[in-house]
């Protein structure tokens, strides 16, 4: 958890490249941010040691390891158990979210969402969990 720090790292996992870029780009340009991208569960369960992020976005529907099962096997290494992940995904019905909340996810994120307003979305996440 936050427990006072700044928001400066954000790693994004997500198979869509077009999206993938989007993240990266309104993260870095917009909002200032640090930004690692994978396009994958085991790419990002591989690289995500080595970048150290604040938060993590991570897609829901990713192929072969989906982003629950990616949750689960960073919850099980002591360096990620605490790392806060929201959820991206297109699966917004409420039964869902609350599915993916009692999964460990902080938030969720619900596409297609405004890239512009992606940074200040991410921060808010980051704000709510400073938050008693």
């Amino acid at each position: 958890m936050p427990n006072g720090a700044e928001l400066t790292r954000i790693a994004c996992v997500e198979d869509e490249p077009d999206l993938r870029r989007i993240c990266e780009l309104t993260l870095t340009r917009l909002g200032g941010f640090e930004v690692a991208t994978y396009a994958d569960g085991p790419s990002a369960l591989a690289g995500l040691a080595g970048f150290g992020p604040d938060l993590l976005l991570l897609d829901v529907m990713l192929p072969g390891l989906d982003g629950p099962a990616v949750l689960a096997a960073l919850r099980a290494r002591p360096e990620f158990a605490e790392l806060p992940v929201a959820f991206m995904t297109a699966k917004a019905q409420p039964a869902e979210i609350a599915r993916f909340r009692a999964l460990g996810a902080c938030d969720v994120i619900v596409k297609p969402f405004d890239p512009m307003a992606l940074s200040d979305r991410v921060r808010g996440i980051w704000a709510k969990l400073e938050e008693p």
